[in-house]
């Protein structure tokens, strides 16, 4: 039987709780992972590997976080992305609200697109 949204969530909330060493009164849904628990980009891979763990799942570190998105010229241009790049980020980043991000898509603003109900939409994509 899958998970439950409720299930999901108190799952990557406690990976976050282990992997960034925060409250869980801090690990809300809407709470963003740079902005607000202070994920650092080495944080990322602890947090894959421990939601690969509790869920049994293979979580490949690019489609997750497409930083190639970000690093490429052909979506990035003075040090904003492009609406090709904006397109592209959907396309690989569905579990993602990208609305505010669209508003000032530039790059160093991405850490705090991520937030932990997009973690918890990534995660139920996987156990289909």
């Amino acid at each position: 039987m899958p998970a439950s949204k409720e299930e999901v969530f108190k799952k990557v909330q406690t990976a976050l709780i282990d992997a960034l060493g925060v409250d869980e009164d801090d690990v809300t849904p809407e709470a963003t992972l740079v902005g607000d628990l202070g994920a650092e980009s080495i944080d990322f891979l602890d947090i894959v590997f421990r939601l690969e763990k509790a869920f049994n799942i293979e979580i490949p570190r690019a489609e997750l976080f497409p930083e190639d998105i970000l690093t490429n010229p052909q979506y990035v241009q003075d040090g904003k992305v492009t609406a090709n790049g904006l397109t592209e980020l959907k396309r690989r980043m569905p579990f993602a609200d990208l609305t505010k991000f669209e508003s000032n898509p530039a790059v160093q603003e991405f850490g705090n697109l991520l937030s932990v109900s997009d973690m918890c939409r990534y995660v139920e994509s996987k156990l289909k």
